[in-house]
């Protein structure tokens, strides 16, 4: 009866050897050693024990264990569920918890046979030896019924830890999709004491769902800043997230997992629920499909390449979106400017009627490009945060509104002198946008006094039409020539100031830096804030003639300041030879007052190697992996101070990934269908 219920057990542990004495030694060795999990939804762990000629047995026909006892060494095969990766018998909890729950854990290698005993499959041998027929009747039955014991215990052993440490590691974490990790034998809080951690020497707690988070030693290096994240001090950090969305990414959530200390009572989250209900984004108006989305809340979406160099002027639905913040919901009934600072005794209210009746209309043709416009580029020499663009975070648009020099002009300010004996000099425009967040703080910029000039609008047309709710309705700023971060929308308040604006767009972001820079050690009040932006182009479009021998291209180019293009050069070879482009729709604008781009184009021009199979260089139509050639394309652009693009972005690499302007690169496959990369 026992022979007959061995093989089954061994069956069911997945054991295979000739040698009794073997199985049961590497057996208790295998179930009391420590076992190291991956952090997998499900693993396989495999060992086997390596050759001896002490562990070989008798192969004679008289032995009463089936055959398949006779093919491999002993091996153990467990299979377990785990959610996540269950802490070691030597790793204490607190610093289980503090480690990142997404770092890989090595499980224990079969192949580490010097070090482990264990040997893979592949090493398997047959041990077989012809000594062991000479081994006494008696001794091999003590033997067999010693092995039947230890295999039973052994059985019992490894299904109580399989189930022990399962039932560890299920009590220890839970997660729900993207729903942060609790170490549920973590202490369990209320929300006034979690109310109660607001500083530094008290510990900075903060609640995500059901989870508390102790981030006190984060908050220096938080890169939106220490204040904003001090808002959420001591209470939820859900409703900022919700405002600013672009922390629900699984990155952000594995770091904040590393500060898990616990997890709120059911009243605490009754209570953080009910301050998400409302989506702040609900009153957002409707967008285009075309637009390529980069992020949804806030709405920040590019224009797709080929539309861009469709038509000189942008239209209105098409025109790139960049929103910090929802879109506010303003009626122009009852909209007001206040226009406050040095030389005014008090406020000066503005409705929009005054704006477009008091004012004589101005209208200027103006580029507006966001500073992380091409980040992409940047991105691919080492990552960094922000929104992905790639070249459509740049549109033209015909601006119409009342100068702000006449507006100025209206309410008694002189920017050219003090406005009394003790007032100090206007230096700095600022300006705060209607768009707020959850503490009512607005979206806010400033620029210099020296960049205001006639063309710089308040404006409510685009493009001959009433100003987009996502374009800054019903009024908003358009400073030519400059970063669209300064092209405040939805406009509220002009103040006249000897310092620029205090806002966090202004303070801290929007800011270039070495490349030697980073998270760690950046200083954002050792840069200026980015006003007029560099020389820039890009590669639109690109279309191979159906004989596969000649390429039209298409293109813009743009650079701050009101400098204008003067000129477009492209490669087909890597570099070592250029053709000039030719410029479309030059603007009549003066000279440095060309505020809006210039596309380009290089015509049916012919392919490096496509009339005689020859390869010019490294960038010329080479053949791909699938066997079709592939032609890199690059341009660069001169502005009317002889500004040209660098040559990489590695020597502009920033921590912001914003200024991306090196050489425009794009790899177009001749032979096959596929799209421009």
């Amino acid at each position: 009866s026992a022979m007959l219920k061995v093989p089954r057990l061994s069956s069911l542990l997945g054991i295979t050897s000739r040698s009794p004495s073997s199985s049961s030694s590497y057996l208790l060795r295998h179930i009391t050693s420590s076992t190291k999990f991956s952090p997998t939804r499900s693993q396989t762990f495999t060992c086997s024990t390596p050759s001896s000629s002490a562990f070989s047995s008798s192969s004679s026909s008289s032995s009463p264990f089936p055959s398949f006892f006779h093919v491999y060494p002993p091996s153990i095969f467990v299979s377990r569920r785990m959610p996540y990766p269950a802490p070691s018998t030597t790793t204490s909890s607190t610093s289980f918890i503090q480690r990142s729950y997404h770092t890989t854990t090595t499980s224990t290698s079969s192949s580490s046979s010097s070090s482990s005993g264990c040997r893979s499959n592949s090493q398997r041998q047959n041990y077989g030896s012809s000594d062991d027929n000479s081994r006494s009747s008696s001794s091999s039955s003590s033997s067999w019924w010693g092995f039947i014991c230890m295999i039973a215990a052994g059985s019992f052993y490894v299904s109580y830890l399989t189930l022990h440490n399962t039932t560890k590691c299920d009590d220890a974490i839970t997660n729900s999709g993207d729903e942060p990790k609790i170490r549920k034998t973590l202490p369990v809080y209320s929300r006034e004491q979690v109310s109660q951690h607001k500083t530094k020497e008290t510990g900075i707690w903060v609640v995500y769902k059901d989870g508390v988070y102790d981030i006190t030693e984060f908050v220096e290096s938080h890169p939106g800043g220490l204040d904003k994240i001090m808002l959420a001090a001591g209470s939820s950090i859900e409703p900022y997230w919700l405002m600013y969305q672009m922390h629900n990414k699984k990155e952000i959530r594995e770091i904040l997992d590393q500060f898990l200390i616990g997890y709120l009572d059911d009243e605490g989250q009754t209570f953080f629920l009910e301050q998400i209900k409302h989506d702040p984004y609900a009153n957002d108006p409707h967008r285009h499909p075309a637009l390529v989305i980069r992020s949804l809340k806030p709405m920040n979406a590019e224009t797709p390449s080929e539309l861009l160099v469709e038509n000189y002027i942008t239209p209105n639905n098409v025109f790139y979106v960049r929103n910090h913040l929802p879109v506010p919901v303003v009626d122009p009934d009852t909209y007001e400017l206040e226009i406050t600072g040095l030389g005014l005794d008090v406020p000066i209210r503005l409705s929009l009627h005054d704006l477009k009746t008091k004012f004589p209309r101005h209208s200027v043709v103006s580029a507006i490009q966001c500073a992380g416009n091409r980040r992409t580029d940047i991105n691919h020499v080492k990552p960094v945060k922000g929104l992905e663009w790639t070249v459509g975070a740049i549109s033209n648009a015909k601006w119409s509104g009342a100068r702000l020099v006449d507006v100025l002009a209206y309410v008694g300010v002189d920017l050219k002198k003090k406005a009394s004996d003790t007032d100090d000099t206007i230096e700095h425009i600022c300006f705060d946008g209607l768009d707020r967040d959850i503490t009512n703080k607005n979206y806010g910029s400033s620029i210099p006094t020296v960049l205001l000039h006639d063309d710089v609008i308040l404006a409510y047309e685009m493009n001959g039409e009433e100003l987009p709710r996502d374009h800054g309705f019903p009024i908003r700023v358009v400073v030519p020539g400059v970063v669209g971060a300064r092209n405040v929308k939805w406009l509220g308040r002009v103040e006249l100031s000897k310092t620029e604006s205090h806002a966090f767009w202004q303070q801290n972001d929007y800011k270039g830096f070495s490349p030697s820079v980073d998270w760690n050690n950046v200083d954002f009040t050792s840069a200026p804030a980015i006003q007029e932006l560099p020389v820039t182009s890009a590669i639109c479009q690109a279309e191979v003639s159906d004989d596969k021998e000649r390429i039209s291209i298409k293109g813009y180019a743009f650079s701050g300041g009101g400098r204008g293009i003067i000129r477009v050069d492209v490669s087909l070879d890597g570099g070592k030879n250029w053709q000039t482009a030719s410029l479309c729709d030059v603007p009549e604008q003066s000279y440095n007052r060309v505020y809006g781009w210039t596309l380009w184009k290089l015509e049916n021009v012919v392919i490096p190697g496509a009339q005689n199979g020859a390869q010019n260089g490294p960038h010329t139509a080479a053949a791909g992996a699938a066997g079709g050639r592939k032609l890199a394309i690059i341009a660069k652009a001169v502005d009317s101070s002889y500004n040209v693009q660098p040559d990489s972005s590695a020597p502009i690499w920033n921590l912001r990934g914003v200024l991306s302007n090196a050489w425009h690169t794009v790899t177009v496959p001749i032979d096959d269908e596929e799209e421009d990369e």
